[in-house]
């Protein structure tokens, strides 16, 4: 993510069900709310054919159900709530081997949570409900979805004080109008990561995870803060991680408080000083805390790991944007940091904000991670005719998890004291 230049409605369950849709002019259909640009991608034929080959189109089904015959509002969020927690633990379990496949695609593949949890919020978005449902009361479902899928209300400190505690966050797939069939293995890593235990030279730690939208819009309403601020306290360490340059590890020296306008996956734009409370004290810069040197030195698998220090700024009196490789000047005003200027930069700056503003820099080693960009296998490189998956594209989203694993092991065992 390094800078770049009810009801499915019943139409969604047709699709992934083959139920009849209401013809178009009835009530139904002309009162609804519109799906959203990421939403009305779930009308192509690769997300049904992920969710299909997952299983991951029967939880959305019954979910549709559930929801569609609720007769209040509090019933309606009970719902949400079941069946967005159910979503991410079916979605972990998966990855982790626990459970039936629900199909032939690999276990380790994020998108079938990705498509699922899209397919959801348009069953919430246009549900005509058979109670007063209005904007305030569907913007909370949503909100409850959301929070819930991602395992963002699902973050538990390990037991015990011989077991450390650490956080990684992922990102949902991302530039889908350029290849709808994308998988984003930092979502992947959390999938794959949760709730285990790894151990380290420092002993053991268990791993907590979430999953964050690639949505300008999200990040400005506070859903980072949000999630990892109770968490924060109590964890050892945590990593950030997003998708990032071609067949590299990067670890990202530096943060910078500026969104450089590539559109997410609503295709908004948004070109501004990242958007946080307190305004007044917010920083041009924040830098990680995790032990970079370290990790960019140690053996953690067949990709190279890179401490990146370059920086793009305005110098102090000047107009125009420098590149600096080796960081950012005195007084200087950022225009990209290490991680570039979209919003797995925005996430590392975001937490280390937190973590500093918490008064944890000294205390609580974090920072950002950008893998490696996950790439199809030489035959199926074109997105308008290749497949949704191959062994080329597992093999490297598998071994991308794994190594990301071992600089997680790697960053616990040089910080614990």
């Amino acid at each position: 993510m390094i800078s770049l230049r009810v009801r499915i409605g019943v139409l969604g369950l047709a699709l992934l069900g083959g139920l009849t849709a209401p013809a178009s002019g009835s009530a139904a259909a002309a009162s609804a709310p519109a799906p959203t640009a990421e939403e009305r991608r779930l009308d192509g034929a690769v997300p049904r054919e992920i969710l299909r080959r997952s299983g991951f189109d029967a939880p959305v089904a019954g979910f549709a159900r559930g929801l569609a015959a609720s007769h209040s509002y509090a019933q309606a969020r009970r719902t949400v709530e079941r069946e967005g927690a159910a979503l991410w633990r079916r979605a972990v379990d998966r990855a982790q081997g626990r459970g039936p496949a629900g199909g032939d695609l690999s276990r380790d593949d994020d998108r079938p949570l990705y498509w699922a949890r899209l397919a959801m919020t348009r069953e919430v978005r246009t549900l005509e409900a058979r109670f007063a449902l209005g904007e305030r009361r569907r913007a909370a479902l949503l909100d409850v979805l959301e929070r819930t899928s991602r395992g963002q209300s699902d973050l538990r400190s390990a037991r015990g004080a011989a077991v450390r505690r650490v956080l990684v966050t992922g990102f949902d797939p991302f530039t889908l109008d350029r290849d709808i069939r994308i998988s984003n293995p930092s979502g992947a890593t959390a999938l794959a990561l949760d709730g285990t235990v790894i151990e380290t030279a420092a002993g053991p730690a268990r791993v907590e995870t979430a999953v964050f939208p690639v949505r300008w819009r999200d990040f400005a309403a506070g859903t980072v803060e949000r999630a990892l601020r109770p968490y924060l306290r109590r964890a050892d360490l945590f990593t950030t991680v997003s998708q990032g340059r071609v067949g590299r590890f990067d670890v990202e020296r530096t943060n910078g408080a500026w969104r450089g306008g590539f559109p997410d996956n609503e295709n908004v734009s948004r070109t501004e000083t990242v958007p946080v409370a307190d305004p007044a004290s917010q920083p041009q810069w924040t830098t990680t805390t995790l032990p970079y040197e370290e990790i960019a030195a140690a053996g953690t698998g067949r990709f190279p790991v890179y401490d990146n220090t370059a920086v793009t700024e305005i110098p102090a009196g000047g107009t125009r944007p420098v590149a600096r490789p080796d960081g950012p000047t005195p007084g200087s005003t950022a225009r990209a940091g290490a991680g570039g200027d979209y919003l797995s930069n925005e996430i590392a700056y975001r937490a280390t904000l937190l973590r500093d503003r918490m008064g944890l820099r000294d205390v609580l080693p974090g920072g950002h991670v950008h893998t490696p960009v996950l790439q199809f296998g030489a035959g199926n490189t074109d997105p308008a005719t290749g497949a949704v998956t191959d062994a080329e594209f597992v093999r490297n989203r598998r071994d991308i998890v794994t190594q990301m694993r071992a600089i997680v092991a790697t960053a616990v065992g040089a910080t614990a004291s």
